[in-house]
């Protein structure tokens, strides 16, 4: 029996031996070893392209030669993909697989939007920066075009943390205009309709944006584009299915960088080393820059619902906003909605589409004005200079206030006795439809309709300590309401003959009709008390008719203009096109109401040509070069070219029954000018296409020479001759020439892991070539500007405009040191600009003069960048966004008010470094000068963005992202200033004045983006 137990066991471990052994083999044959080589159709090996067992996480990438090896089960589907190219999918069906990957010219066929129409990337003559929405910035941010910042090489944009906005500037190759605000900003184009506020668009609503960068570009709009033109287009309907998209964030805000004044320590100590008497000292210790000032919170949220079938689809949003301030009493709330529906009909030959676009922001802000009428009634000022000695309340609860010394308001009674609200409210309606008439020839009309209301409020308590304070409580209120209509038609006509030959044709027409500034104004004051505020003006028991009640004069002005283009492509090898646009307005002379901007472009697709069918260098080549000539009429009032009159006071008539009435005098306002036009620019651009390495590497090398004449400014002219001393010419000339370059690298490329960068340079050189002629001139080769408003400084401006320099040229004394009385002294020279010598040393003054000024630099920069990078690592992103300027000057008017040692004495503050680089003796220090000339030149991480892409949830959740981002990280600069980035527009570009701006801020936010 244990025989027959012994036997039994011996042929059970057989077995499990023999088991084992079938399946071993088994497992060896169904597992095999696939190898191979992955190229490009040059036959060079592709590195680190990736091999991947489909529908897992299995895979291997190729190495230096494009080898790769890996163990699959046989019949499994290999997938082979590398950026830049299509891929490929191979079932494992033999153990040697080499693969020829073909070029993904995706990129290349993508559409750009180009003025009435759009077309391929390749098939582009002009100089087009696309930026899609997932490559904008991110960040708490109240204007679109904040989105922007670093993106374009040559669209220079300087953002504001200021919550309603304002302060920001953007501003396309340089210079262009004398005349500042919006004549030098690009102009907007949103979904095909010209001249739309963007304030319109929600940034959660954009799809791309397409920035048209040179004349033969923008020509086609004609007399508003020579700054460029800047094309939004939103997100539309989906097609056979329904999505339910959230995003939301909340964001906090702190002051980036607090000026380093002195506090109540330091200063008593500084007084009594100096035997300065303190006038004004409560024994209090207060830090104004944090009673004034929060932690910001911003939160916002947006709703998105879109669908559509094979004909119809459709759009709806709903964005909503709330961003408080760092300055306490400074907050903006904004609602936007949007309404898309498109259909097809007639057999697909007719698309009609209709949508709606409303906006409605309220800002809340504080006395920020900046004036010689004002000076210190601003909170961005009084927070620096207002003493730390003194309390903010008394002990009866009232604010601390101090009336004896000039300028001389508490901050914190600004915020709280002084209300400012702005509300607008904007709703545009557009109208599309598109009519196929025959194969290739449509028909396009489009209508809009565009409305803003603006409503100011304003209200100084009784307890106000502005100008205002005497009159018991003073209440304004101004209303203004603009309307804009727009009709466009336009024919194309699309056909490719013998295969090789593309035509494309448009011919359109336009009408616009603006009437703006409908409203009027009221001011009163002498209430009972502060209850009602400004909601009852009635309460008010006095106003007169000087200064209480206003109109702003309602101006109408209307445009006609037709255009044409034409697009010719010969095997998508050499590119022409053509356009050109006739305006008719009504803003200028009887003589010059026309004008015509004509543009050609051309473009050589070297990669297409036979000989470079065999090399493998270049993936693509392109060579382009365009001239056009677009028109500036932005800005310009619709009655500046006739006489106007206006109000000039109030003289009393007495009648024969001895009756006294007054009437307003009525006299010329403005002269008449029947020759007044826009102004033109002329733009020739040359550009070069270049990609590598599959796509890898690809970019952009731009030169442009851009030329602007018929400058529009206003001159003094003789009253012996004209009834107005003032009037509007075109006659100066401007130029700017510049180099961009931009570079698009994904440097490492693995199976989980990418680094994406991208790198835009620009480099503009601006020129004021002509400032006057025989007929229009000034007094002086120049005109100044910079007024800095520094106190006690007998010199007040900083730039000049002037023929052979750049627009932000600084004239400045020169500082040389002190005297023996130990009072700052500068170089003397006489009224031919030559040094005036005392012996052989130059002399020197204390009190300089306008002659005593000097060229000291300029603050336009010589480089401007920007440069994205992006590492993702599976489901993980981290972006990193860093931009700047090199080689420009900043003015540190801020610096030069504040080293001023007589503001002690007189009971404000001062800079710390008061104490090491100045002499108390000095009473002439805060003259402006060369010395507070700093150099603005930074390198900032302006985004730091981590976040996770949960992907596909369930069948419930499409999408799932979470992200944490960082705005102004962190700043290297020389600059001693709060901030380096000042504006750059205008035509006093660099100059930083009495911390007149909104601080700087630093955010942190958080975020999700849900798709259902």
């Amino acid at each position: 029996m244990l025989n027959v137990q012994i036997k039994m066991k011996r042929t059970l471990a057989k077995s499990i031996l023999l088991v084992m052994f079938m399946l071993s083999t088994t497992l060896a044959f169904a597992q095999q070893r696939v190898s191979g080589t992955v190229t490009d159709q040059a036959g060079a090996p592709v590195i680190g392209a990736s091999v991947v067992v489909k529908g897992t996480g299995t895979g291997t990438v190729t190495d230096a030669q494009g080898r790769y090896a890996i163990n699959v089960k046989r019949g499994v589907t290999l997938v082979y993909s590398f950026i830049g190219y299509v891929t490929q999918e191979i079932t494992a069906n033999r153990n040697t697989i080499n693969v020829t990957l073909k070029e993904d010219n995706a990129m290349l066929d993508e559409l750009v939007v180009i003025g009435y129409g759009s077309m391929t990337r390749k098939d582009v003559t002009s100089s087009i920066t696309t930026v899609k929405a997932e490559d904008l910035n991110k960040g708490a941010f109240v204007s679109p075009s904040e989105l922007l910042q670093g993106k374009v090489p040559g669209l220079t944009i300087i953002n504001s943390s200021d919550p309603s906005g304002d302060g920001a500037s953007i501003m396309l190759r340089g210079s262009s205009t004398l005349r500042g605000s919006g004549a030098m900003e690009p102009y907007y184009v949103v979904d095909g309709v010209p001249g739309v506020d963007i304030n319109l668009i929600a940034p959660d609503d954009i799809e791309s944006i397409d920035v048209l960068r040179d004349a033969s570009a923008t020509a086609i709009y004609g007399s508003k584009a020579a700054n460029g033109v800047i094309i939004v287009t939103t997100k539309k309907g989906a097609q056979d299915r329904t999505s339910i998209s959230y995003s939301a964030y909340a964001a906090f805000d702190n002051i980036m960088k607090h000026l380093d004044v002195m506090n109540a320590d330091e200063l008593r100590a500084y007084a009594k080393a100096n035997d300065i008497n303190l006038i004004n000292d409560e024994g209090a210790n207060t830090n104004w820059q944090e009673e004034v000032s929060r932690t910001a919170v911003t939160h916002s949220h947006s709703l998105t619902i879109n669908g559509g079938n094979g004909k119809t689809s459709y759009n709806a949003s709903l964005s909503y906003m709330n961003r408080q301030g760092v300055i306490k009493g400074t907050d903006m709330e904004r609602i936007n909605a949007r309404t898309f529906v498109q259909t097809k009909g007639l057999n697909d030959r007719l698309e009609v589409s209709f949508s709606v676009n409303a906006s409605v922001r309220d800002n809340h802000t504080v006395p920020y004005t900046w004036s010689s009428a004002s000076y210190g009634e601003s909170v961005y000022e009084a927070m620096y200079y207002y003493s730390p000695l003194v309390p903010v309340k008394n002990a009866d609860g009232s604010w601390f206030k101090r009336q004896d010394i000039s300028q001389n308001v508490n901050p914190a009674s600004m915020i709280y006795e002084n209300d400012r609200q702005t509300k607008n409210k904007y709703i545009q309606g557009i109208a599309k439809a598109s009519l196929e008439i025959i194969e290739g020839l449509k028909l396009n009309v489009t209508a809009s309709y565009q409305n803003q209301q603006w409503l100011y409020n304003a209200y100084d308590s009784h307890n106000t300590q502005l100008r205002t304070s005497a009159r018991n409580g003073q209440a304004e209120r101004n209303t203004s309401e603009t309307t804009k209509k727009q009709l466009e038609a336009y024919l194309t006509y699309d056909k490719t003959f013998a295969e090789k030959h593309k035509l494309g044709l448009m011919l359109g027409y336009s009408w616009e009709q603006n009437d703006e500034s409908d409203g009027f104004g009221v001011r009163v004051w002498n209430f009972y008390n502060d209850a009602v505020g400004w909601n009852n003006l009635d309460f008010a028991a006095e106003t007169n008719m000087d200064e209480g009640v206003w109109s702003n004069g309602i101006t109408t002005t209307r445009m006609i203009s037709a255009f044409a283009r034409v697009n010719y492509s010969y095997d998508s090898k050499y590119l022409l096109q053509a356009t050109i646009r006739r305006d008719g307005s009504s803003v200028f002379g009887k003589n010059n109401r026309w004008g015509t901007f004509p543009s050609v472009s051309a473009a050589w697709r070297v990669i297409e040509e036979d000989f470079m069918k065999n090399q493998n260098v270049f993936d693509d080549l392109k060579v382009r070069v365009g001239y056009g000539v677009s028109g500036n009429a932005l800005g310009i009032g619709a009655y500046e070219a006739i006489m106007r009159f206006g109000n000039a006071g109030w003289f009393t008539y007495t009648n024969a029954d001895g009756i006294s009435q007054s009437y307003p005098v009525i006299a010329v306002a403005s002269n008449a000018n029947p020759d007044l036009k826009w102004e033109r620019t002329s733009m020739l651009n040359i550009g070069l296409d270049f990609g590598f390495f599959g796509g890898r590497l690809n970019g952009t090398i731009e030169y442009y020479d851009k030329r602007t004449d018929d400058l529009l400014y206003n001159y003094e002219v003789p009253t012996s001759r004209y009834p107005h001393g003032t009037m509007w010419a075109n006659v100066g000339e401007i130029s700017n020439k510049g180099v961009e370059l931009t570079i698009n690298a994904v440097p490492v490329q693995t199976k989980d892991f990418r680094w994406s960068t991208s790198l835009n340079l620009s480099h503009n050189k601006n020129v004021l070539e002509r400032l006057t002629n025989d007929l229009y001139s000034f007094s002086t080769p120049y005109q100044n500007q910079g007024n800095v408003g520094i106190s006690g400084a007998s010199i007040s401006h900083t730039q000049r405009l002037m023929a052979g320099e750049a627009i932000g040229t600084f004239y400045l004394p020169i500082w040389a040191g002190y005297n023996e009385a130990g009072r700052s002294v500068y170089l003397d020279f006489d009224s031919d600009g030559n040094p005036v010598m005392d012996g052989d040393e130059q002399a020197t003054t204390d009190s300089p003069s306008e002659e005593d000024r000097q060229k000291c630099g300029s603050a336009q920069p010589k480089l401007v960048y920007g440069w994205n990078n992006t590492l993702s690592y599976k489901n993980w992103s981290l972006t990193m966004f860093f931009q700047g300027t090199i080689g420009n000057k900043i003015f540190n008017g801020t610096r030069a008010q504040y080293m001023n040692v007589g503001n002690v004495a007189t009971g404000k503050n001062v800079l710390r470094d008061i104490v090491t680089e100045q002499r108390a003796t000095d009473t002439a220090a805060q003259f402006p000068s060369d010395r507070y000339l700093e150099d603005g030149s930074y390198l900032r991480l302006s985004t730091l963005t981590l976040a996770y892409d949960f992907g596909k949830l369930g069948n419930w959740v499409n999408s799932l992202r979470l992200y944490a981002t960082c705005n102004n990280v962190f700043t290297i600069t020389g600059y001693k200033g709060t901030d380096p980035e000042i504006g750059l527009g205008g035509i006093t570009p660099g100059i930083d004045v009495r911390s007149a701006r909104y601080p700087r801020t630093r955010t942190f936010m958080v975020g999700v983006n849900v798709n259902f």
